[in-house]
């Protein structure tokens, strides 16, 4: 993988306008463009997912540069990978000390955001992260960060799912089980899950887990184990090119012969991969916070739908939502704080301003805790055929934003679901 590669200016000829103008704003020094450091996976595992987020990014700075820019100044993006936790960090630092950003954006990776939110407070370099957090488990190991601004708990779909499977399904199944990549991610959504059927009185046994390292293809073992265990109900939080790998090998198996239900709540980053003719209808599925193809959209999620099939002849997942949502919210925080001092701002204003703002993203409303947790909105729903494409698509669509499925700042994730008030939508 190229480490360095070349500035790519967003803007020019062929943009989207935007379909609202930006505030008028003096001109400021307009050869001086706004400068954002893009850390996202290319290649690998999570290789579909980074370039998805970049559409997203792109699609956002084209419409930025399109209305006149932030303030009055266009946007440049310096786009680097994101691989281990250390290299990925020695790009962060590439990009604050060498290209000299105003903002870093990206990281899909909890592993990557966990080892750089650190790295990045001690540093003071601004860093949104698209779907990174600083939890270890389900503890947040960064409570007060200054600099740092993470996405959602990554619990907050398998919240989701979970509702879901008790309105669904309580009464319906005897026993469980799970297969999950064998990570935090994975260990915390199988354990939520678990934690919340029980706090709805569905006490029932694990007849089986599997826990299949990240980036295993070869799961026959693993489907084996599942069909000898004969459960009414399968967990999966698989999510990268495993989980195209697992449907296939489980309906190959006949473990998907219709006798077995199945909760996903992050299938959604693989979706276009999960054709019909291995994909059950009738599955709890996650979209996380972009489903594409809502029966009414917004506008902003329209334009993006449609732009992105005629462009990439391909449908988009959550990721380009979560990095659209990173370059708005940074956006409309530098105007906010530019209005209140009629100058541009510095860092601190901008933090400042970023704490506690609403904005629209692709996927619907979201917000900026000032804690620096985001609030977005998720949706899921059962799988169905009935639809123009070669893939699985969702009905019966639920829509659940995040202040009802993530804990509210200082929680601990467990205690939490103890006591929470969780409605079944």
């Amino acid at each position: 993988m190229d480490r360095r590669k070349a500035l790519k200016v967003i803007g020019g000829a062929g943009v989207v306008a935007a379909t609202q103008p930006l505030m008028s704003f003096p001109a400021i020094a307009q050869n001086t463009p706004i400068r954002i450091g893009i850390i996202a996976p290319r290649a690998g595992i999570a290789g579909t997912i980074g370039e998805c987020g970049l559409r997203g990014t792109t699609f956002a700075v084209e419409r930025i540069n399109a209305a006149g820019g932030i303030a009055g100044r266009k946007v440049e993006l310096i786009v680097e990978e994101e691989t281990n936790p250390k290299d990925s960090i020695e790009r962060l630092r590439k990009l604050v000390l060498q290209d000299k950003v105003d903002c870093t954006q990206g990281i899909v990776s909890s592993g990557v955001s966990l080892a750089m939110g650190a790295v990045a407070e001690e540093m003071k370099a601004l860093l949104i992260f698209w779907d990174g957090t600083t939890q270890d488990g389900v503890k947040e190991t960064m409570p007060n960060p200054r600099y740092v601004f993470r996405s959602t708990d990554n619990e907050c779909e398998a919240v989701m799912s979970s509702l879901l499977a008790i309105k669904h399904w309580k009464g319906q199944f005897k026993n469980v089980a799970g297969i999950n990549p064998d990570y935090s991610y994975g260990r915390n959504n199988f354990a939520g899950f678990q934690a919340l059927i029980k706090k709805f009185g569905i006490d029932v046994p694990v007849v089986a887990e599997q826990w299949p390292k990240v980036g295993t293809l070869d799961l026959t073992s693993h489907v084996a184990a599942l069909k000898a265990a004969k459960p009414d109900l399968v967990f999966s939080s698989l999510l990268f090119a495993d989980l195209p790998v697992f449907m296939k090998t489980a309906h190959s198996a006949g473990l998907m012969d219709g006798k077995t239900r199945f909760v996903f709540p992050a299938a959604g980053f693989q979706h276009t991969l999960l054709k019909k003719e291995f994909t059950p209808e009738g599955m709890i599925f996650g979209h996380n916070t972009l489903y594409f193809n809502l029966d009414n959209p917004t506008a902003l999620q329209k334009q993006f739908v449609e732009q992105y099939e005629a462009k990439y002849k391909d449908y988009p997942n959550w990721e380009a939502d979560r990095a659209y949502f990173a370059m708005e919210v940074y956006k409309v925080a530098i105007e906010k704080a530019y209005k209140a001092k009629n100058a541009w701002p510095d860092k601190e204003a901008i933090i400042d301003a970023m704490e506690g703002l609403q904005v629209d993203s692709l996927g619907g409303p979201g917000l900026m805790r000032k804690d620096h947790i985001a609030e977005q909105t998720f949706y899921q729903g059962l799988t169905t055929h009935k639809n123009r494409f070669d893939f699985a698509t969702i009905t019966d669509v639920t829509k659940m934003f995040s202040d009802q499925l993530q804990k509210p700042p200082g929680a601990e994730f467990f205690e939490w679901i103890k006591t929470a008030n969780l409605k079944l939508s």
